[in-house]
């Protein structure tokens, strides 16, 4: 146990602190959110696992990309994401706390939480942060914006705005981020002979998926209410809605699933 933990830790030392160092290179993250962003990977590589901490990168990638597509119109619009779409440690941080509690569930181990099934939980944490991240990112090059909770025609960019491109996103999102989370937790772990944290039967990709997509709408409605009244801000709004998936995903496997949970 302690070999495997010191592996992930060197493993996951290299990892993050390549990765953020570019990404604070190219400017991605602000100082502050690279620090952030390494704590965040280390906690999750070493406690919950090392594949985790991939679907992680690969969550970050996607929102790079997402973030700098046509970031020229973007800021020509004013709705860009700071000044080059750089992210800062609140933004880390608002992402990935929920899926951090996954990982210091998984290690603790309570029968309640079985490290089987935990990844199923990161995942759609994980599917919430990337659905509404693609969502906002592309959906706001949409002219066509509606208000969530009336679906009256509001500029784009305010918050709780959704359009069909930002759903089509969102949807994409949560498809994409449950079948490549499906292989990494599942096949690849079994493949490596690491410790699987999702069972490998195909039928489990469809939580983070569902998980991923609602809560993207969590998120927008968030967004229409309390944070157009001032009560909450854009990072507690993410960070509201991820916990919001994480909690479903747990619920969704209790009920649908009960001989999983003891």
């Amino acid at each position: 146990m302690a070999l495997d933990l010191v592996a992930a830790a060197l493993l996951s030392t290299v990892l993050c602190g390549v990765l953020c160092f570019l990404a604070y290179y190219e400017d991605v993250l602000t100082l502050d959110g690279t620090v952030a962003a390494f704590g965040v990977g280390m906690v999750i590589g070493i406690l919950g696992n090392v594949t985790w901490l991939l679907l992680l990168l690969f969550f970050l990638l996607s929102s790079f990309l997402a973030t700098r597509y046509k970031f020229a119109l973007k800021e020509a619009m004013g709705v860009q994401e700071g000044l080059k779409g750089e992210r800062r440690a609140s933004n880390v941080l608002a992402n990935g706390i929920a899926p951090m509690a996954a990982a210091i569930l998984a290690f603790l181990g309570p029968p309640w939480f079985p490290r089987a099934i935990s990844g199923i939980v990161f995942l759609s944490a994980l599917a919430v942060a990337g659905s509404a991240t693609l969502a906002s990112e592309i959906g706001v090059l949409s002219p066509k914006t509606y208000l969530i909770t009336t679906f009256k025609r509001v500029p784009p960019g305010t918050d709780g705005g959704i359009s069909l491109l930002g759903q089509a996103c969102a949807l994409g999102a949560a498809l994409y981020t449950g079948v490549v989370g499906w292989f990494v937790l599942g096949e690849l772990s079994r493949i490596y002979d690491l410790r699987p944290t999702m069972p490998t039967a195909p039928v489990f990709i469809l939580i983070p998926m569902v998980i991923g997509f609602v809560g993207c709408q969590i998120d927008s409605v968030i967004g229409a209410t309390l944070e157009r009244k001032g009560l909450v801000n854009k990072k507690t709004t993410n960070l509201l809605a991820t916990c919001a998936g994480a909690v479903l995903a747990f619920l969704a496997l209790v009920i649908w699933y009960p001989g999983l949970i003891p």
